[in-house]
C-alpha cells in the first residue's frame, strides 16, 4: 500500500499491546477492563465492558476509517507543499496518543509502519488519551484538539475511592475520582474544529471553516446542563454517547475491572458505545476486516450498526404532516420535521447529509408526484436519473421554502464554499458554508454567543425554519377528482454523501483508490430515521 506522500508500506496493523510514554494501547486497559464472565456485566448479564463496547466504535478506529484516510490524502495531494502540516492537523484527534508522543511529527504512513508508535497511532482515540486529559479551566481554549494532559500518569474516571494498587502494578497509573469525565467539556475539544484555509500554494488566503461544531450546537440548545437553570431535557454529550443506563433502560450497577480483583460494583457505569450515526464505516471495517485489521470481531460491529441505528430513529428527528389545503387542482402540503438531538441534524462532519422524500398517490395507486427518491447507490434521482447536484463538478440543491418540481429536494447539509463564494469539497479550501440548512436544535437562538459561528447559511427568506426543525412546504398538482391521496415523508440520512464521495474520487491517491473499492462493495442504502403516511383529500 502506497502513501499519499510516497514509498510503500504494509497493509494496516491491528492494535495490540504497546506502552510508550505517556500512554498504552487499549489492550493494555483490556487486561482489566475487558470481558469477564464475573463481572463488567449489566442486571441481564450483558457484556458491557469498555474495552468489548470501545473497540468496535468509530473512536477506536479513528485512524482505520478508510474515508478519513482518503479525505487526509485528497488534502494533501491539493495542498502538497502542505502535507506535514496537514497530517499533523488531521493526527491531533484521529490519532492522538502518536501525534503527542511524538509532538506533532506524525503523517498517515506511522499508521503502518508497525512499532510502538504505529500501534499507538492505528489504536485511534484510545483510554489513555481521554482519561488523561484534564479539566479546562476555559474550554475555548482546548478546542481543535488541543486538550491537557496531566503528564503524571493519572487516570481520570468518575467514581470515589478507586482501587489504586492494581493499575499501579500492571501499567504504573494512578486512578483519581475526576467529576469532568461526565461532563461535555472532555468532548469538545476535538469536536469543535477549524481548519484554516490554503490556497494551492500552501499559502493561507485568511480566511477559516468551523468544520465541525457539536459542542457549541449543543451550548445553544435546551439540552446545555451548564446553565444556571438547566432544562428539564438538559443533558451532556456522555449521557447520549457513553449513557450510564442498559440497553432496556435500567441504570447498571457493575464492578469496573475483572472479578479476579474484587472491586465493588459502581454506579453510575458508563457504557463506552460512542454511538452515532455512522453505519457505513462499521459495515466496511467488519467486510473488510483483513485490509483494515480492526480489533474488534464482526458481532462487535453488528451490534455497533444495530445500535447506530436505533439511535437513528429514536435520538435524532421525527416527521409529521403539519398541514394540508388545497386551492383547485393543487395541493399544498407541510411536513414538519423536528430535531430531537442535542445539536444540529445532521452535526459534525460536512460528508453527512439528511434528506426528505415525499411521495404523493392517487386513489388508483398511481404516484403523481416524487421527491427525494433514490438508487441503489444511495444517490437522489427524479424519474430514475441522478440529479445533476448528486455528480461530481454539478450545481448544488439548495435550501427549498417550497418544492413544486421532483427534481427539487430538500437536503439537509452543510455545503462549503471558497474564499470565491465557490461550492468547494476541499476542507482545506472552505471559508465558510454555501449552505448549511441543517436541523437546529430545540432552544436555538439568534443571540446566543456561538450563532454568529455556528447558525445556519443560505436558507433566503424561509419563516418555516427555525429554531428545533423546520417545516418543509410541497405544492402538488393533484386533482380532487383523482382522490383521495397517499402522502408518504421520509427522512433519511448519509454519513456519506454520494456527491461527497464522487468529489473524492476525482483525484488518483492509493487511499482514494481502496476506499473506493471498499464503497463500491458496501451496502449505501440511506437509513431511514422517521416516516409518516396520511390521507388527504
Amino acid at each position: 500500500m502506497a502513501t499519499a506522500t510516497g514509498g510503500v508500506t504494509p497493509q494496516p496493523v491491528a492494535s495490540a499491546r504497546a506502552t510508550q510514554g505517556a500512554f498504552a494501547t487499549a489492550l493494555e486497559c483490556a487486561r482489566c477492563h475487558g470481558t469477564d464472565a464475573a463481572s463488567l456485566r449489566d442486571a441481564a448479564g450483558r457484556d458491557v465492558a469498555p474495552y468489548a463496547l470501545w473497540s468496535a466504535s468509530m473512536m477506536a478506529n479513528a485512524s482505520r476509517d478508510p474515508l478519513w484516510r482518503a479525505e487526509v490524502s485528497v488534502e494533501v495531494a491539493a495542498t502538497p507543499s502542505a502535507a506535514a502540516v496537514i497530517e499533523a492537523k488531521c493526527m491531533s484527534c484521529h490519532a492522538p496518543m502518536a501525534h503527542r508522543d511524538a509532538q506533532g511529527a506524525v503523517s498517515l504512513a506511522l499508521l503502518d509502519q508497525g512499532g510502538s508508535a504505529s500501534l499507538l497511532a492505528v489504536d485511534g482515540v484510545s483510554c489513555t488519551v481521554c482519561h488523561q486529559a484534564t479539566a479546562p479551566a476555559d474550554v475555548r481554549a482546548t478546542f481543535d484538539g488541543a486538550f491537557a494532559l496531566n503528564g503524571q500518569r493519572e487516570l481520570y474516571g468518575p467514581h470515589a475511592n478507586p482501587r489504586s494498587m492494581p493499575m499501579l502494578n500492571q501499567l504504573n497509573y494512578l486512578p483519581r475520582e475526576a467529576a469532568h469525565m461526565t461532563q461535555s467539556d472532555l468532548c469538545a475539544s476535538c469536536h469543535t474544529l477549524t481548519t484554516a484555509a490554503l490556497d494551492p500554494s500552501g499559502a493561507p488566503s485568511g480566511g477559516s471553516l468551523l468544520e465541525q461544531s457539536p459542542f457549541l450546537e449543543w451550548q445553544n440548545s435546551v439540552y446545555n446542563d451548564q446553565v444556571a437553570v438547566p432544562h428539564a431535557k438538559a443533558a451532556s454529550c456522555q449521557a447520549c454517547h457513553v449513557p450510564t443506563d442498559d440497553v432496556g433502560g435500567s441504570a447498571i450497577a457493575t464492578p469496573i475491572a475483572a472479578s479476579r480483583f474484587g472491586t465493588p460494583a459502581r454506579s453510575p457505569f458508563g457504557r463506552h458505545v460512542f454511538v452515532g450515526g455512522n453505519t457505513l464505516i462499521p459495515q466496511i471495517l467488519r467486510d473488510q476486516a483483513a485490509a483494515l485489521s480492526p480489533q474488534a470481531p464482526a458481532a462487535a460491529f453488528d451490534a455497533l450498526i444495530a445500535a447506530t441505528r436505533t439511535q437513528l430513529q429514536t435520538r435524532t428527528a421525527q416527521v409529521r404532516l403539519a398541514s394540508s389545503s388545497r386551492a383547485g387542482d393543487t395541493l399544498e402540503l407541510g411536513v414538519e420535521v423536528q430535531n430531537a438531538s442535542g445539536h444540529k441534524f445532521p452535526t459534525g462532519h460536512p460528508t453527512r447529509r439528511a434528506w426528505l422524500r415525499l411521495t404523493v398517490t392517487d386513489a388508483q395507486g398511481r404516484v403523481v408526484f416524487a421527491s427525494g427518491a433514490h438508487d441503489a447507490q444511495g444517490r437522489i434521482v427524479a424519474g430514475g436519473t441522478p440529479l445533476p447536484s448528486e455528480l461530481a463538478g454539478g450545481p448544488h440543491q439548495p435550501h427549498h421554502a417550497t418544492i413544486s418540481a421532483s427534481d427539487q429536494v430538500q437536503i439537509y447539509q452543510a455545503l462549503m464554499r471558497d474564499g470565491a463564494g465557490d461550492l468547494t469539497f476541499l476542507l482545506l479550501r472552505g471559508e465558510g458554508y454555501l449552505k448549511d440548512n441543517r436541523l437546529l436544535p430545540e432552544g436555538w437562538s439568534s443571540t446566543h454567543p456561538t450563532a454568529a459561528v455556528a447558525g445556519p447559511a443560505g436558507l433566503g427568506a424561509d419563516p418555516d425554519f427555525g429554531a428545533g426543525g423546520e417545516v418543509a412546504r410541497y405544492r402538488v398538482n393533484a386533482p380532487a377528482s383523482a382522490g383521495p391521496y397517499a402522502v408518504e415523508a421520509t427522512l433519511l440520512y448519509q454519513s456519506l454523501s454520494p456527491r461527497f464521495a464522487a468529489e473524492l474520487f476525482q483525484y488518483s491517491t492509493p487511499e482514494v483508490a481502496a476506499f473506493q473499492t471498499y464503497y463500491a462493495a458496501a451496502d449505501r442504502t440511506p437509513e431511514r430515521v422517521a416516516q409518516v403516511r396520511a390521507q388527504v383529500n
